[in-house]
């Protein structure tokens, strides 16, 4: 609904993009997700990390995300692919601003290091829910802790990436819940959080269980900046990969860039 917006830049000057790559098939089946699954996705096209480079500089953005499905029938689960992607977009625009979507690798660490370390400013991968609702929302190769560590990961080979996750609400998660989520998060040392409403997809998928109201909402935001995260998104159209904070971003990162020159000057 906001498109012009997002090409446009808006108010704030940021024209951003998401695309997905690595195809539209996933080999997951979590029950919140309308994206279509397949144990043997049509294979990854080569010539994508350079297609996806010059249409996005074609475009002129500022800043882009970039997401994925999950492509658990290869060996290295994409990441190699990713990273072509990152570093293409880098190398046609060094000054454009790359934000990873990325999978959970099932954990492993070295397919995490490949993306983390591609040149990208920001990894975001996604816990979705409460860790006592894990199992009901994701698909059985996901996990709480799993996400939790991949999080982790990131910090410990790119202390310049800013890291980000999402959480669905309306799920039947409870406050308490929530706030573990919060805490977990931040001793993970995670930057930016963003809070939205599940929506059903179809009569297939999870049903809601609670609608989120916009005050409350405006809650969490206020209780998760005040345990340290740098940025929080918080609303019910509020999406982890749609516009909810280029312009935030685009500043912490620019901050954060400051900071280490003036630390190894």
């Amino acid at each position: 609904p906001n498109i012009g917006e997002c090409w446009g830049g808006g108010e704030d000057n940021v024209a951003t993009a998401t695309i997905m790559i690595m195809g539209d098939t996933c080999t997951r089946g979590c029950s919140f997700c309308a994206v279509k699954t397949s144990r043997a996705p049509p294979p990854l096209d080569p010539e994508e990390p350079e297609k996806v480079a010059a249409a996005v500089t074609k475009w002129g953005l500022d800043f882009v995300v970039l997401t994925s499905v999950d492509r658990d029938d290869i060996e290295d689960q994409g990441a190699g692919h990713f990273r072509s992607v990152v570093q293409k977009l880098k190398e046609k625009d060094p000054n454009i601003l790359v934000e990873a979507l990325t999978p959970d690798f099932r954990g492993e660490m070295d397919l995490v290091d490949l993306v983390a370390t591609s040149g990208l400013d920001v990894y975001a991968h996604n816990v979705e829910t409460v860790e006592r609702l894990q199992k009901r929302v994701r698909d059985r190769r996901a996990g709480y802790e799993q996400s939790m560590s991949v999080l982790r990961r990131v910090k410990e080979v790119n202390d310049t990436a800013l890291t980000k996750t999402s959480l669905m609400l309306g799920l039947g998660e409870t406050d308490d819940d929530i706030r573990a989520t919060m805490e977990d998060l931040r001793s993970n040392d995670v930057d930016v959080l963003t809070f939205g409403q599940y929506l059903q997809p179809s009569r297939r998928h999870l049903p809601v269980k609670e609608y989120v109201t916009p005050e409350k909402f405006d809650e969490w935001r206020v209780e998760a900046e005040a345990l340290g995260f740098k940025y929080v998104a918080s609303g019910p159209m509020v999406r982890s990969s749609y516009k909810a904070d280029e312009f935030f971003l685009k500043n912490l990162i620019k901050e954060k860039e400051a900071e280490n020159a003036a630390a190894s000057g």
